[in-house]
């Protein structure tokens, strides 16, 4: 489904990668969100959650519900799934089915934030994770049922990452809110995060060092190529296969300098991650663990489902940089956030399309389209 990492250059800059896959593809939008700018959060039974952003980010989004001729999307069905804000803070969605479960409970006079709106909140509002994770601690965060994924309730968990290094992963599991200090930085789908890290102790093994010979009675063996030190890695597309590597990637890719060559260097360790059409299907009958999207469905020419990166992104916390390219397109687009910062309106462009665009993209964005035209 997704996979994030944080890789540090030579000068311990940090940077952020990550992909998206899905069976269908859906109508993201790339959204600027500007400081001042005014969101309210609702949760039945609750007061509404109002609050101004105090932060400009950037941001891919997905909307709340299936836009049709009559009611196109707006900026309010606009949900943060990844992004990053003027300090460097980024905020990821990954898939994780079992999220919902149990009853929450709050008292019914606070305001209640929806789990939908905890990238808005998390990007406009903080400047580091650990103000993120003070902050949640008192905030009720609710889950809520997703008409476009068909009712499905919330079935993701987060990921926040800063500047400094610092990560955090917020998971519900069965309903319960659970923060962890992500010490790896990486983060995929099920089973829980604790859960993840403990697997990694059946890795003590791996290394990037190549071990090329060796001795078996008088046969002296020898690989005829290099690449064996991956020899250990799991292979498989699954989240804990794709966990394991992206450590490993994390860990082992070269830290390279100076920024830009950083930015290639992470998008080539995302390269390991993409996920062409068809590498791997389900018939109906299988019982595969897709999201169902609501109104959105493939043309039916194949019998199958099947997952592939509908988007990659890139994030450089320290120069505010946003990367982004989508299944149709191998390069990516750049945007800078630092250039946005005399926008006082919210601006949307569709993401798809968004490589063939001639102009400087962040020029693009700036003459985006209304909210209203989403």
């Amino acid at each position: 489904m997704c996979t994030a990492l944080v890789y540090s250059d030579a000068t311990g800059k940090n940077y952020l990668g990550r992909t998206l896959e899905l069976t269908v593809d859906l109508p993201y939008q790339l959204a600027f969100f500007p400081v001042d700018f005014a969101v309210t959060s609702e949760v039945s039974g609750h007061p509404a959650l109002a609050y101004t952003l105090a932060h400009r980010f950037l941001a891919i989004t997905m909307p709340a519900r299936v836009p049709t001729p009559d009611a196109p999307l707006g900026l309010a069905d606009l949900k943060v799934i990844e992004g990053l804000n003027d300090e460097g803070v980024t905020f990821s969605v990954l898939s994780y089915p079992s999220a919902a479960g149990g009853q929450q409970s709050a008292d019914v006079t606070r305001a209640a934030l929806a789990a939908s709106d905890l990238g808005s909140w998390v990007l406009g509002r903080f400047a580091t994770v650990a103000e993120v994770k003070a902050a949640l601690a008192a905030q009720p965060v609710f889950l809520e049922a997703l008409s476009i994924l068909r009712g499905a309730v919330s079935p993701f968990h987060y990921v926040v990452n800063d500047a400094s290094g610092a990560s955090l992963v917020i998971e519900f599991h069965k309903g319960e809110m659970t923060l962890y200090d992500n010490p790896v930085r990486v983060m995929t789908n099920g089973p829980r995060f604790d859960w993840h890290l403990t697997n990694l102790d059946n890795y003590t093994f791996l290394s990037n060092v190549d071990r090329s010979t060796a001795t078996f009675g008088s046969y002296e063996a020898r690989q005829p190529d290099s690449g064996v030190a991956t020899a250990g890695l799991p292979s498989s597309s699954t989240s804990v296969g794709r966990f394991v590597r992206a450590v490993y990637y994390a860990q082992f890719a070269e830290k390279a300098s100076p920024p830009d060559a950083a930015v290639c260097a992470l998008a080539h360790v995302m390269n390991n991650f993409d996920r062409p059409r068809g590498v791997s299907i389900d018939y109906p009958q299988g019982g595969g663990g897709h999201m169902e999207v609501a109104g959105l469905k493939e043309d039916g020419a194949k019998p199958y489902a099947t997952e592939f990166t509908c988007w990659t992104s890139l994030s450089d916390l320290d120069r505010r940089l946003f990367f982004v390219r989508d299944y149709a397109g191998m390069n990516f687009t750049r945007f800078d956030l630092g250039a946005l910062c005399d926008v006082r309106e919210p601006k949307v462009l569709p993401l798809r399309g968004l490589t063939a665009l001639t102009a400087d993209p962040t020029e693009a964005l700036k003459a985006g389209h209304p909210p209203q035209h989403a």
